[in-house]
Formats: structure tokens, C-alpha cells, sequence
């Protein structure tokens, strides 16, 4: 009996799960493997499952698919919308989506893992299925390596996972060599003294403190980094002080940086540390910013010839013209730390979940940005067809590519 793959896609969107709380969609992963008739490991990094097809002798080829949801409150309107709610790492109660398309991730896994076994008399060799937790935190693949993934299943000859983005549905989109940058979250405190509102002059303010650097910080790449290089300095959270006449006595900002190679990481790096300690001392303060690494990420790099091999397979399967270039995109993963861990090469790549009509038409308008919702937004929300038969031929026949 196949697997229903629209049930299970409603399924796992009406029921995300935080970073490392993903213990029903684990559940419900580990089910489906089971009634296949694979073996099931779980628990690897807290969360994760493993499986693998062992068909004969050829070689090995990792598949995996990230299971994490988001803190955002869904505003798509669907009937399956979700109306969860989690509790984050700081203990607050949060509402939480699958607004960066791991369901979809989790379904078109299952969906490939299913045809693989239909068609065992077509290949061979071993396919490995890793649904790794907490992505969206930089952190679940180094888990599950850590737990011993590596040493508890056959080791890869090459890597390939794949991501849901605002492409046309039935659209891919691959390059090679950089496909995805490399990222930092940085946590810097910077310490002030607090006291009255009244008296400012007797304390040092780390709100305009943190106000001087944030500003000073968005020169690094206007004014300070060559225009025809990349890189992103993003000031996501400032933290400060609880009521309107007390100055608090520290300010705390969360960074996120990107850059496409580790030269331009330690380059990027510097500069933010010269402005971060130069502005608290700019203010008086007393006592030297603390900064701190939340996640270090490396780039997503693709191989060159992997990735050429693909693309020449999914023309042939799906058409001239299915296959894109979608230039190095700014976010970031940490799928490639499987590979770099075994030493093998890398493709990961994307797959639209737009409706092309609506595509076409926002793009003839030039209102891509204004109408088509990008993945972390509360109105991120695929089409279900052809999104998943593109995401479940597009693993399998990717697999079947470097299998015997």
C-alpha cells in the first residue's frame, strides 16, 4: 500500500515542531519506515531518524531531509493552517510553522524511499536516509555526527539533499560550487552601567551604546566591503532594559552574518569585532563587550562534476529548460557538514512550490518580492502539486544517477 503523500504533507504542516522537539515528527517518520519494512534508528541527536536500503553490492548514497519548524504564527489562511504553539530555548511560549518547507522536505523523502523500493530490481547499491532535527538552529547535523550516524551506517560516496524555495513549482534550481553561503550567529553583550533616567550622566548607557553600534555596523558592507563581493551584516534581536526611567546596566544584540568563503568569513569577522568594541569604548564604557558564537556554518558548496551530472539526468527526466541556475543564495545550511565530515562531495539543491501562473504573472510585473511569500514568512505556503511529485522524481532520480 503506497504512502499517501498529500495526507502526510497535511499531516506534518498541522504539526511542527521546534529544534530538537520534534518527537512526533520523528514518530511519525519512524511509522512510515516501519510499514516499508526498513530498518529505523532514532534518537540520533536527540531527534533525529536514520534508515537505509541495503541492495546489494555499489555504491552508497546519502540522502537527507531536515524536519524543524519555526516560531511564526501562519497567516496563509489554509484549512490545514497551523495553529501550534511550542516552547522556545528561553522558555517563552511561542506559536510555531512550518514556514521553510521541511514537511515538504520529510514527504518527498519518504516519497523517494518508497519508489527506491519499488524499483530495487532496476539498481543497487545502499541508499542512507537521514531526517535530521533543529537545521533552522545550525546544529542537528553536527548532533547527529556526533551521536555516531557516521559509524552506525555505510559511509557515503556522495551527499545530495535538496530545499523547497519560491521557484516555480516543477522548477529546479542548482549550481555549482557555492550554491548557499557561509554564516555566523553572534551574540554580543555590551556592558554599561545602569541607573535613574533621571541622571544619565552618572551612568553609562548601553542602549545608545547598542543604538551607535547597530547603526556603525550596516557600514561594514555599505562602505567598507567591495560592491562586487558578498556579504550580509544583520542585526536580528536587541534586548535592553525592562522599564522607561531605569537604564539598564547592559544591552545585548544578535547578529547574523554571511559570506561565501572563509577568507571573506575572518575578514567580515574583524571588522564587526573593530566596530563592536570600538563603539562601547566610543560611550565610556568600562568594561569590554562580550561577544559570543551562537552557530558557525560553513558554506554549501557543490562539486562540480556531481552537480554537472545532475542536471544533464533531470533534463533528461523533466525537459530542457526544468533545470535553473539560481545564482548563490544567502542563507545558509549545515547539510554539508556530512559531507565534509566523510570526505565526500556535495549537491544540494532547490525546488519550487509557487504556482506558475501566479509566478509568471508577479514576475511580468516585477512584483516578486511584494507577491510571492519567501520561505520564514507567515504566508509561505507551496502547492501541493506538482510541488511533491517534483520533490519525490527529483530525489529518486538524482539517487538512481550514482547508484549502479
Amino acid at each position: 500500500m503506497s504512502i499517501d503523500l498529500e495526507a502526510l504533507y497535511i499531516d506534518l504542516h498541522r504539526h511542527p515542531e521546534l529544534s530538537f522537539q520534534e518527537t512526533r515528527t520523528a514518530g511519525v517518520i519512524a511509522r512510515e519506515l516501519g510499514v516499508l519494512g526498513l530498518e529505523v534508528v532514532e534518537g540520533l541527536g536527540k531527534t533525529g531518524v536514520a534508515s537505509a536500503i541495503r541492495n546489494g553490492d555499489g555504491p552508497v548514497v546519502w540522502l537527507r531531509a531536515d524536519m524543524d519548524a519555526l516560531p511564526v504564527e501562519e497567516q496563509t489562511a489554509l484549512a490545514y493552517a497551523s495553529t501550534a504553539r511550542g516552547i522556545d530555548p528561553a522558555g517563552t511560549d511561542v506559536p510555531v510553522m512550518h514556514a521553510c518547507g521541511h514537511d515538504m522536505h520529510v514527504t518527498a523523502m519518504l516519497g523517494a524511499l518508497e519508489r527506491l523500493l519499488a524499483t530495487k530490481d532496476e539498481w543497487s547499491g545502499t541508499v542512507v536516509a537521514v531526517f535530521q532535527p533543529a537545521e533552522e538552529y545550525g546544529a542537528g547535523a553536527q548532533a547527529m555526527i556526533a551521536d555516531g550516524v557516521l559509524d552506525r551506517f555505510p559511509k557515503p560516496d556522495i551527499v545530495l539533499g535538496q530545499h523547497l524555495t519560491p521557484l516555480p513549482a516543477g522548477t529546479i534550481g542548482v549550481r555549482p560550487g557555492t550554491q548557499m553561503a557561509a554564516s555566523d550567529g553572534l551574540t554580543v553583550r555590551l556592558l554599561g552601567r545602569g541607573g535613574h533616567g533621571s541622571r544619565p550622566h552618572a551612568t553609562i548607557d548601553p542602549v545608545v551604546m547598542a543604538a551607535a553600534t547597530v547603526m556603525r555596523l550596516q557600514t561594514i558592507v555599505s562602505r567598507e566591503i567591495d560592491p562586487r563581493e558578498m556579504a550580509v551584516v544583520t542585526v536580528g534581536a536587541i534586548h535592553a532594559g525592562l522599564k522607561n526611567n531605569i537604564i539598564p546596566a547592559e544591552a545585548t544584540l544578535e547578529l547574523s552574518l554571511r559570506y561565501p568563503d572563509d577568507d571573506a568569513r575572518a575578514d567580515v569577522m574583524a571588522r564587526v569585532e573593530r566596530v563592536v568594541r570600538a563603539e562601547a569604548q566610543a560611550s565610556g564604557a568600562t568594561e569590554e563587550p562580550v561577544i559570543s558564537t551562537l552557530h558557525s556554518l560553513p558554506p554549501t558548496i557543490n562539486d562540480g562534476d556531481a552537480t554537472a551530472r545532475l542536471v544533464a539526468a533531470w533534463e533528461r527526466a523533466f525537459g530542457e529548460g526544468s533545470v535553473v541556475d539560481p545564482g548563490m543564495f544567502t542563507g545558509s545550511e549545515d547539510v554539508s557538514w556530512f559531507a565534509r565530515e566523510a570526505g565526500v562531495p556535495l549537491v544540494y539543491w532547490f525546488w519550487g512550490g509557487v504556482d506558475p501562473e501566479r509566478f509568471a504573472d508577479a514576475y511580468a510585473r516585477g512584483a516578486i518580492n511584494e507577491e510571492i511569500p519567501t520561505n520564514h514568512s507567515p504566508f509561505f505556503a507551496p502547492v501541493l502539486h506538482p510541488t511533491i511529485e517534483r520533490g519525490v522524481d527529483a530525489l529518486v532520480v538524482a539517487a538512481r544517477e550514482f547508484l549502479a
